[in-house]
């Protein structure tokens, strides 16, 4: 068996959106010593879709589920995973096979210990075996090649594959939970630093120091996620300076709150696009989704929304992915709506069309992103619409039903290199924007069972060349992510992947 020291030394993933990228805009790192204790409001722009970590679809739900779950390993600021319920595993030389040895008297939020059925049985459910198949949960599709799961003794699991994987590691971060809890959905129990406490609808979400954690324990008793159906119905309350930490901000709107905040700047770790349902008409044709990507002004974007802090992307990538980030595609569509037009004419429609973007109404910066792009369009002829509708309307319609002409978000993934390019193949449950390409399913196959980083690298690159050259969408920016923090609260730290830490935030004395 080859050893590893969970700290991945495949294609680790360097911290373009982790701490050593952020820049706090009011004196830098904090270097306060910390004090014990004390609560804090974190305010956040969305519902949460569910509390149960294998039902939940949205990127925000895991940022706060975060603080609650843990996988057998768990990432950090630094893009590594390191040891969680599991103290140490192994991978077979063939990678064909993992072992993990689970870390003594990991206990849930109930008290019990967790056990190796446990893991078994969270494992199975997220894979879709059928003896643990349950239609609600988000089968992780990269576990469609688990050929098993089983423990040999208490403290030891096995993962036997069918095909080698030297990334499936990363999706090992799945939540451990107990196997005979039945509350999941009302009252979630999981093994985190904190520990749910309670949950209200469209208003908060809190939680507690758990004080059995096996870990370094956090330092705040309590922290309370306040819900807002967007920043501007945050904002007032952040002017009265009535909620401690909040993100997705303008740069307008942090730069009327640092009399109270630290204003921190960031990368978000997105795909930022306005993306094109492509079995709808005209984005069938490859020349019309060819004229939006030289008709919008990128750059333009960047700095109305992100004030300049975001970064251009070309692609599906996120640059924070840097080895596999294909930077060489930023220019692939440089800024021309002369050549849009003409394009766009040769295709059939020399006086443009009309379509809808359908925005969620809670992220300010991707309205805002719409509204630009409007404006922009209108230079060539094309008429767009914006449609603001709920998140909850958002997933079920246009992420699930695919019922949507084109919408502008910003895609997540996990730290697994594959993770940010699998839902553009053409049978993945995920594809919402129906991109079909026989070469891209190819390539993606082979990048995924390469056991050589360097050539794992440059399938992933080419992937996210068929996705440019066939302009999948329009890829606009890694936007920037602006946090603001109450003056006297330390350790907020952004990370390479969608996450808020809140173990590490405290009181400075």
């Amino acid at each position: 068996m080859k050893k590893h020291l969970l700290l991945i030394g495949i294609l680790i993933l360097s911290v373009l959106g982790g701490c050593a990228n952020a820049t706090d805009k009011n004196g830098g790192a904090d270097s306060n010593e910390p004090t014990q204790g004390g609560s804090i409001v974190i305010g956040i722009p969305q519902d949460l879709d569910s509390l149960d970590p294998h039902i939940a679809k949205a990127a925000g739900t895991d940022e706060v589920l975060f603080n609650v779950f843990e996988g057998l390993v768990k990432p950090d600021q630094y893009g590594k995973v390191n040891p969680a319920v599991a103290e140490s595993y192994s991978l077979s030389e063939d990678s064909m096979k993992y072992v993990f040895v689970l870390r003594d008297n990991v206990k849930f939020h109930n008290g019990d210990v967790v056990t190796t059925e446990d893991v078994v049985y969270s494992l199975r459910r997220c894979a879709g075996f059928e003896d643990a198949l349950d239609p609600s949960v988000t089968v992780e599709s990269a576990f469609s090649i688990i050929k098993d799961i089983y423990a040999t003794d208490n403290k030891t699991v096995v993962v036997e594959l069918t095909a080698p994987s030297t990334e499936l590691i990363y999706y090992f971060t799945t939540a451990i939970i107990p196997k005979n809890y039945k509350n999941q959905a009302t009252a979630p129990v999981g093994t985190g630093p904190y520990k749910f406490v309670s949950y209200t609808p469209l208003e908060s979400f809190v939680v507690e120091k758990f004080q059995d954690y096996y870990g370094t324990k956090p330092y705040l008793d309590k922290v309370t996620f306040s819900i807002y159906a967007n920043i501007d119905a945050a904002f007032l309350e952040l002017m009265a300076g009535k909620i401690d930490l909040m993100s997705q901000l303008s740069s307008d709107q942090a730069a009327q709150l640092t009399s109270i905040y630290n204003v921190v700047y960031s990368n978000f770790n997105l795909v930022q696009a306005l993306f094109l349902n492509n079995d709808f008409e005209p984005f069938k044709n490859p020349d019309v989704r060819k004229a939006l990507c030289m008709a919008i002004n990128r750059d333009e974007i960047n700095q109305m929304i992100s004030d300049g802090h975001g970064t251009i992307i070309g692609s599906g990538v996120f640059p924070g992915l840097s080895t596999i980030f294909a930077g060489d595609l930023v220019n692939y569509y440089k800024f021309d709506q002369a050549a849009a037009k003409k394009l766009l004419a040769d295709a059939g429609y020399p006086d443009g069309f009309s379509f809808t973007i359908t925005i969620p109404s809670s992220y300010d910066q991707h309205v805002a992103t719409g509204e630009v792009i409007v404006e922009q369009l209108k230079k060539i002829g094309v008429t767009a619409k914006i449609e603001l509708v709920e998140w909850s309307a958002w997933l079920s319609e246009v992420y699930s039903g695919r019922k949507y002409e084109s919408t502008i978000i910003g895609l997540d993934a996990n730290l697994a290199p594959g993770d940010v390019l699998k839902r553009y193949r053409s049978t993945a449950g995920n594809n919402f924007i129906n991109f079909i390409s026989e070469e891209f399913d190819v390539t993606y196959a082979s990048a995924l069972a390469s056991q050589s980083d360097a050539e794992k690298a440059e399938l992933y690159k080419k992937c996210q060349n068929i996705l440019t050259e066939n302009a999948a969408s329009v890829y606009i920016q890694d936007p920037a992510q602006i946090t603001v923090v109450k003056k006297g609260l330390g350790g907020y730290t952004p990370y390479p992947v969608y996450v808020m830490d809140i173990s590490k935030l405290y009181y400075v004395k």
